[in-house]
């Protein structure tokens, strides 16, 4: 990483409660080696479409649990082969998988974050085998069991510029938005998204195999029901604590959002108790077996959707214009970030890719106030140095260009 001057204005090292100090990448996207050394509020990276900004964003969102901000799978993470034989790297890189590792400061106190990926074998059937690549994380130089287990150390929130189709796109994509928020406040979520899953597979493969276990699909589902309600339960809880919230801090420049949630299991749990649902949820799953065996459509039953209203105009966000869907949107991640604040006493990190787009001057100026009052690190993206340079004196400024980063020192 080379500096590069472009002018004389002071960083101001401004102390905030949470923040990576140190970034390192190996075999990367387009970074064979890439270190950051960081010490600002605000990291801008700056850059032509294309020239791997985003890629640093997705490198510090896999510090956290989950398949990071593009949501992809371990092998398309790598660098190219020919993109690698054209970088120079430190001798003691290898082509080996690939690697993200920070130092983080919390509360005064550093601690390191790793996460890599390694090749193992894996049994898929009857003497067969298969090579799968999996993903290991360590704090501290110690394994952690799960990488469920990385929201007790850190917590980061982002918004990319396909999130600003949020409210226009299908269920799925904002059940995952709301769950990525849930695993803010609550690390168990994911593990019980993840056990679901799990489940729910193996009640697939039973019931598409032709060989009938009753005994064992009735224990998965069983199994199912109840951390399906559990996962229900969440969502529905942070849901009410979100609204109540934004309704009892409301901001003087975006929109109020009221949020809700379109789902069976989250309408029943509003009247009904929790075991009363599980046993409905089991019977459900019951009932689809014949809907799996004959390719029929199913209920949806455990689906949910979140649903979200620009409050004051009482209008849903998927007919609101452009620009107030990405107000909506930054109006819940200021409001998850604040509560997590109240709740948890340590502010997020934030990742906040091209977030300039269709906001205007005085809702960019408004947003950056209201992060640096957070005392938080935020990471923005731009094709455009000259849209950050409000914060100038609160940040360090990164030149993307050529798979280099070189950070561009204002004196």
């Amino acid at each position: 990483m080379n500096n590069t001057a472009i002018e004389d204005v002071n960083i101001c090292e401004t102390k905030v409660r949470s923040a990576i100090r140190r970034l390192t990448l190996v075999n990367f996207r387009n970074y064979k080696y890439l270190r950051l050394n960081l010490k600002a509020p605000f990291i801008v990276l700056s850059g032509e479409n294309g020239s791997g900004k985003t890629n640093v964003l997705e490198a510090v969102s896999f510090l956290s649990q989950g398949r990071g901000l593009r949501n992809a799978k371990l092998s398309e993470v790598k660098t190219f082969d020919f993109l690698a034989q054209k970088q120079p790297v430190p001798v003691f890189i290898n082509n080996n998988g690939w690697a993200v590792s920070a130092q983080i400061e919390k509360m005064g106190e550093e601690f390191s974050i790793g996460t890599a990926v390694e090749s193992v074998v894996k049994e898929t059937g009857y003497n067969e085998m298969k090579e799968v690549e999996r993903r290991n994380v360590q704090i501290n130089e110690q394994k952690l069991a799960s990488q469920n287990e990385l929201g007790q150390y850190i917590s980061i929130i982002w918004l990319t510029p396909s999130m600003d189709r949020l409210f226009q796109s299908g269920p799925q994509q904002r059940r995952s938005f709301l769950d990525r928020i849930v695993y803010a406040f609550d690390t168990d979520h994911a593990r019980r998204l993840s056990a679901y899953d799990n489940l729910y597979r193996q009640w697939l493969q039973i019931l598409k195999s032709g060989n009938i276990n009753t005994s064992w699909l009735n224990a998965l589902e069983e199994q199912m029901s109840g951390i399906g309600v559990a996962i229900a339960a969440a969502r529905r809880e942070q849901v009410q604590k979100l609204n109540l919230f934004i309704e009892q801090n409301p901001d003087d420049i975006f929109p109020e959002a009221l949020l809700s949630l379109d789902g069976t299991i989250e309408k029943m749990l509003d009247e009904k108790p929790a075991v009363y649902v599980e046993d409905y949820y089991r019977e459900s799953l019951f009932n689809q077996r014949r809907s799996v065996l004959f390719n029929e459509n199913n209920s949806g039953f455990n689906k949910t959707d979140l649903c979200v209203v620009y409050k004051k105009k009482n209008v849903p966000a998927g007919l609101c214009s452009t620009g107030e869907q990405k107000s909506l949107l930054l109006s819940i991640i200021l409001a998850q970030a604040k509560s997590l604040i109240c709740s948890r006493g340590i502010p997020p990190i934030m990742l906040l890719d091209e977030v300039a787009a269709h906001l205007d001057d005085i809702k960019k100026n408004a947003l950056l106030s209201k992060l640096y009052e957070l005392h938080l690190q935020a990471w923005l993206t731009t094709t455009n140095l000259f849209e950050f340079l409000e914060v100038k004196k609160n940040a360090q400024f990164f030149e993307v260009k050529d798979n280099t980063v070189n950070e561009l020192i204002i004196r």
